[in-house]
């Protein structure tokens, strides 16, 4: 009997075939050599969510990396079913973004995303980030997903502002310090209020996981990659390039040991796999 765990992966970018700029075959190439690490784990891949009921039936694990594409009312409806059923989604950095409308603000014409129904699966709705520049995320002991990572580590990537949309049900696994958000005026997208500054009025959240019924959500804001050819960033912080300019091929996290432990992590959490290889050593406090 065929006991493999089933894993769904969506990688892609808005309009269909389009990497709205993020490098959409590394990150798919990354994901599915971690995948490959797992022993027992057989996956599909597509670019979006259509005909998403079709691969969850058989999966054990739904993971996401986009940057545009969103599950649509019915495509949720089957979600929310499935997890309510036991099923485990891994919804990385851009999966909290999705449908954005133009705004005018102080006569000019900006985009502002607007909060749908996945969110609330998700549970959290993404608001902006600043240009993209090198912060120092602390881990939260004890986590599910922590196992083997640091205290904190720095890490250079976009600095995601999300609001928690069910703070009370979730167990926060990655945290930073920004009190403001410091993007140039006019950058990124608009938002009212920054509702993703935690109460004590510095603390952003960056990962985290939640239960929803039998079924259970991780979500890791990290995770910005980009190639020659899909850059869309207009300008970088110093703490990334002391002239401002954007490096033309950029991997941030995906290659730092944290990361990758991370995300190593939340496969097995998903799958219930055991590692292939021998698993990587626990990561020095830094």
């Amino acid at each position: 009997m065929n006991d493999a765990a089933g894993v769904h992966l969506v990688v892609g970018g808005y309009p269909p075939g389009e990497p709205a700029g993020h490098d959409m075959d590394f990150a798919r190439l990354r994901l599915l050599e971690l995948l490959a690490e797992q022993d027992g784990v057989r996956s599909t891949v597509s670019s979006d969510f259509a005909d998403l009921g079709r691969w969850l039936g058989r999966s054990r694990l739904l993971v996401s990396y986009v940057a545009g594409p969103f599950p649509d009312e019915a495509q949720n409806r089957e979600l929310r079913a499935w997890l309510e059923g036991g099923g485990r989604w891994l919804a990385l950095h851009g999966t909290s973004g999705g449908k954005a409308a133009r705004v005018t603000e102080e006569g000019r014409t900006r985009r502002m995303m607007v909060k749908l129904a996945h969110h609330d699966t998700l549970g959290c709705f993404f608001l902006n980030h600043p240009p993209l520049r090198r912060f120092r995320v602390a881990v939260a002991p004890g986590h599910v997903l922590g196992e083997g990572l640091p205290e904190s580590f720095e890490v250079c990537d976009e600095l995601y502002l999300i609001e928690l949309l069910a703070p009370q049900a979730t167990d926060i696994l990655l945290t930073t310090e920004l009190p403001v958000d410091p993007s140039p005026p006019r950058f990124g997208f608009a938002y009212e209020r920054d509702t993703a500054l935690q109460a004590d009025g510095r603390t952003r959240v960056i990962a985290y996981t939640r239960d929803i019924g039998r079924g259970a959500v991780a979500y890791v804001a990290l995770g910005h990659c980009h190639s020659r050819t899909s850059n869309t960033q207009p300008l970088v912080d110093a703490s990334v390039a002391a002239d401002g300019r954007t490096p033309l091929t950029f991997r941030g996290p995906w290659d730092d040991p944290p990361y990758r432990r991370l995300l190593s992590n939340a496969l097995r959490w998903g799958t219930g796999a055991t590692p292939r290889a021998v698993t990587p050593p626990a990561l020095p406090h830094q």
